[in-house]
């Protein structure tokens, strides 16, 4: 039997001895192993295992990036229990957990709360969850300049036990600006009597407090940083952003983008797959849904227009599929090109001409290429040389105007601070779709002449 599979037949048959066998299937476990099996449960077995926890055992847990359903399990917990877990996280963790509890679960644990825990989160929770500020943690090694690298390093192993980290340091004056950084590496290579000022590197890669949690997830990469200072409007120093809290902000980044980009809302993975109701999930797709079949109405519109010329050359129905279908897959890679570019930095407004410009000319050649296989399948179908260069140069004219469409709807959208995973490849291909119809017939009513 597993170790999760036991967990399931002790936790449901609720034995008296459960305690005991829970602790024994357990204790020999890696937090990461036992947080897998910890996410595999539903809540209520997951917060049941919890609480039969020591609580430096949970805190290890709620340490761990994976967890899932933190606040949720701790909100379960007795409040006197929950405080202690929420005193022994760091700041950033705890404050992370806090903002997604609910209103009245959050003032039950926080009255158990100490004093400066509290004051501590209260101070946190003012700084909205996707900034700088919001994910950020207080707990930071300070130096004086006038301090030596003996006297550095003497701090460090008395007084600094009880921070995050230690492999980022940072120059205070009095008024706790920041004159430089010190790594660990610098204090061990330095001499005992050196300055700290002698050895800091001055002014190092700092982030506002307000500054939006992706930017500081740019800077870190960008500048290949392990953590970076995070600073007041006043200037003072108040804390710092490691890159293990960069690793949770790409991902939920991420996870963001994808579900935009296939147009659902964001926020509908929060739940994990089977705890996330079916009504919630229509809920959260069928707002787009609905949108994209309207949108799906100017494909039949084109078509009625068209119906004329489709009823005369029954053929060219034959095409409609392979071109619109064409036509999406080259915009919907355009549009998911150009939103990476954008959300890297590579591109902005300021490029959108060179961006349509290359986009378009990429177009052109893949639609170049597609055409000649076009042109042959048309005219091996039809055994009329006319609908074959109707189909060719339709190819061309749908990849050069899909991709036009998908590089300049997203820049469109970041100029007026749209998210331009907003504007998703789903609604890309509906607007393509209609366009590259309209763009076919009418160069077969050119083509063909009065057909």
């Amino acid at each position: 039997m597993s170790a999760l599979e036991e967990l399931r037949e002790r936790i449901n048959l609720r034995l008296d001895e459960s305690h005991v066998g829970i602790s024994e299937a357990v204790s020999e476990l890696a937090p990461e192993d036992l947080v897998e099996l910890l996410n595999q449960l539903t809540l209520i077995e997951a917060a049941s295992v919890v609480m039969m926890l020591p609580v430096p055992r949970i805190v290890e847990l709620l340490d761990q990036p994976t967890m899932s359903r933190r606040a949720a399990i701790v909100e379960k917990l007795d409040p006197k229990r929950a405080a202690q877990v929420i005193e022994g996280l760091s700041a950033d963790e705890r404050t992370d957990i806090v903002q997604q509890m609910g209103l009245h679960e959050r003032r039950r644990i926080l009255a158990q709360v100490n004093t400066e825990t509290k004051n501590e989160l209260e101070h946190l929770l003012q700084y909205a969850d996707h900034t700088a500020g919001g994910i950020m943690t207080t707990e930071f090694v300070s130096f004086s300049p006038e301090m030596t690298v003996g006297d550095a390093l003497k701090q460090l192993r008395t007084g600094s036990r009880d921070k995050e980290s230690i492999y980022a340091c940072y120059v205070l004056d009095e008024r706790k600006h920041l004159l430089g950084a010190v790594s660990l590496r610098d204090l061990v290579m330095g001499e005992v009597d050196q300055s700290i000022a002698s050895i800091m590197r001055r002014k190092p890669i700092t982030v506002e407090a307000q500054e939006d949690q992706e930017s500081v997830a740019k800077k870190i990469a960008k500048y290949n940083l392990l953590a970076v200072p995070v600073i007041e409007s006043n200037g003072s120093v108040v804390g710092f952003v490691t890159v293990d809290d960069v690793l949770d902000v790409v991902t939920e980044e991420q996870t963001e983008d994808i579900l935009k980009l296939a147009g659902i809302k964001a926020d509908a993975l929060e739940k994990p797959y089977f705890e996330n109701s079916i009504f919630n999930v229509v809920r959260q797709r069928v707002p787009w849904l609905i949108m994209l079949f309207m949108g799906g109405l100017l494909t039949i519109k084109v078509l009625h227009y068209f119906e004329a010329e489709l009823e005369k050359v029954v053929m060219l129905a034959f095409f409609i599929p392979l071109l619109i279908g064409t036509g999406g897959n080259a915009g919907s890679q355009t549009v998911i090109t150009v939103i990476r570019s954008l959300s890297l930095g590579e591109i902005g407004v300021q490029n959108a001409w060179k961006v349509l410009v290359r986009e378009a000319t990429t177009g052109f050649l893949a639609g170049l290429l597609l055409s000649v296989v076009a042109f042959g399948l048309g005219y091996w179908m039809s055994g009329n040389i006319r609908i074959g260069f109707t189909v060719g140069a339709t190819v061309i004219s749908i990849c050069v105007w899909s991709t036009a469409v998908g590089a300049l709807i997203p820049i469109g959208a970041h100029r007026i601070g749209v998210d331009p995973a907003v504007l998703s490849a789903p609604m890309i291909s509906t607007l393509v779709d209609a366009t590259g119809l309209l763009i076919y017939l009418t160069i077969a009513r050119l083509v063909l002449g009065q057909i």
